[in-house]
């Protein structure tokens, strides 16, 4: 197969991001890419020091090697609308980390506090996928407080998952969004890294804010998430076990469409596509006569692979690439639309937004361009893809972290079906509990909006009318869920005559008494 049609399929398990494709090449390890491609990303990610976007002395730039591990600023966005709460009470925040293990590597995020009752609501981390993408995406145009007009303005979000949490958005691997570094060697290759350099991140975190250590915390993403999620989940519980460093009171996490254990999720294509009448039953024959030589070379990979990782990739891109070779000009994130533009979703208004000069002024970054998704971030996981990251949650469950894994029915590329197939191949005492359980309604404001079950802390939910990003094609029923979940609530548990929004608004007088 060609590079350059590895590169395509390589883009297709990402977030839909405005970037062009690159050319992928197999021979570089987890451990070191080759000159060329090394160059390559040390332009594109503005790795080079002493470059105008590097050396900024607000804060962006390379003087944080000498300040703070976490230097962080209010911001006061122009937006047009209504909070629902007093703006001046209302605490945003944007600013960089110093990774402690890197060399020079610098993360950036975003922190809002609760527009709900920042005192009791719990901390959310969420993570964009790709692998390379920025959560900007999704803090824009999914569940952040702000959505992006196409004429530049901010409007504040009726749904944003910051009106029942203290949310956090964070722009990793290092080299995503305005993360960087001005060394080669920070560029994440694996999870192991990624867990890492998040576990850093919050010590400092909480640290700088000791007011939400004793708050329930949670971790979610969206997409290769899948991959992060529980890696970054599975990092802060094991700090909790070994009572190391600064506790992060870590109560559960939830994927997204995500990405999570490739051999079983590949396997469901074909069953999926031809459920949706996607394909036909000859077709559906055809492409699954790829699936043993796929499931093969994922074994291969195992969890230490390198070179058979990147084969079983390879392989297994023939199952996806023969599916929209029958299905035309399918929009593979939902699947009730043609796919517009490269990758099938119009992003640039973020760019745009986000490379202007005074939002780079109020967000503190200098003269740093915004990378929304880098396909050289992305190039540099390659070998991460088809690990098996469902390994290490059943511990999680075993210790009662809650996990919820949810998906918008409407998605192909990380669809419901082999999502659900996982969960429920997932060996833990609640497994049979799990499939003994029968499907019920999520209902939302007297509507059922998706299918769930569940058992014990695991709960699965297939979202109606959603693709691959449910906040932004469902945003009221994804924040019921988020607010039902973070609660400790069944999600098929009939909500009374007081809807999640009437409660919310309840809280804005106290608010200001305990803000």
């Amino acid at each position: 197969m060609a590079p350059a049609k590895l590169w395509s399929f390589l883009f297709l398990l990402s977030l839909a991001c405005t970037v062009s494709a690159g050319r992928a090449n197999p021979d570089h390890s987890a451990g070191a890419l080759p000159q060329g491609q090394a160059e390559r990303m040390i332009k594109a990610l503005n790795l080079i020091p002493g470059t105008s976007s590097s050396s900024s002395s607000d804060g962006s730039g390379d003087d944080l090697l000498d300040g703070p591990r976490l230097q962080e600023r209010a911001i006061k966005l122009d937006v047009v609308g209504d909070a629902g709460i007093s703006t001046e009470e209302l605490g945003q925040y944007a600013g960089y980390f110093k990774l402690a293990r890197t060399h020079a590597a610098k993360m950036f995020y975003f922190f809002f506090e609760s527009r709900g009752n920042k005192t009791d609501d719990p901390v959310v981390l969420w993570m964009t996928g790709g692998p390379g993408c920025a959560s900007e995406l999704a803090l824009f145009y999914e569940n952040g407080p702000f959505k992006i007009t196409d004429n530049q303005t901010l409007v504040w979000n009726d749904y944003g998952w910051d009106k029942v949490s203290n949310i956090i958005f964070v722009d990793q691997p290092v080299g995503t969004g305005f993360s960087y570094s001005t060394d080669i060697r920070d560029i994440r290759h694996n999870e192991e890294g990624v867990g890492e350099d998040m576990y850093d991140f919050f010590q400092a975190f909480f640290e700088a804010h000791p007011e939400y250590a004793k708050n329930k915390f949670f971790v979610t993403g969206e997409s290769y998430a899948g991959h992060y999620v529980p890696a970054v989940a599975a990092r802060l519980h094991k700090a909790l076990k070994k009572e190391e460093g600064v506790p992060v009171n870590l109560k559960g996490f939830a994927i997204g469409n995500g990405l999570t254990q490739p051999d079983i999720q590949y396997g469901a294509y074909a069953d999926y596509a031809l459920d949706m009448n996607l394909i036909t039953t000859t077709d559906h024959a055809n492409v699954m006569k790829f699936y043993p030589a796929c499931e093969a070379a994922i074994k291969l990979c195992g969890p230490k692979g390198t070179i058979g990782c990147i084969a079983a990739l390879v392989v297994c891109q023939s199952i996806f690439s023969a599916i929209l070779i029958i299905t035309g000009n399918i929009n593979y994130y939902d699947v009730r639309k043609e796919c517009q533009g490269a990758l099938c979703y119009d992003f640039s208004n973020l760019d745009t937004f986000m490379n202007n000069e005074t939002t780079r002024e109020a967000l503190g970054v200098g003269n740093r361009k915004f990378v929304a998704c880098s396909p050289l971030v992305h190039e540099a996981m390659i070998v991460d893809w088809m690990k098996n990251l469902e390994k290490g949650i059943p511990e999680l469950l075993e210790d009662g972290i809650e996990l919820l894994v949810y998906a918008g029915e409407f998605d192909l590329i990380c669809n419901w079906l082999g999502n659900s197939r996982w969960v429920s191949a997932m060996e833990w005492s609640g497994q049979m509990g799990y499939a003994r359980a029968v499907w019920e309604e999520f209902q939302v404001d007297g509507k059922e909006a998706g299918l769930t079950k569940g058992y014990g802390s695991l709960q699965f939910l297939k979202v109606h009318d959603a693709g691959h990003m449910v906040p932004m094609d469902q945003p009221k029923n994804s924040l019921e869920m988020l607010y039902r979940w973070t609660r400790g609530k069944s999600l098929s548990e009939k909500p009374s005559a007081a809807t999640l929004i009437k409660e919310i608004r309840s809280k804005e007088d106290s608010y200001s008494k305990s803000a």
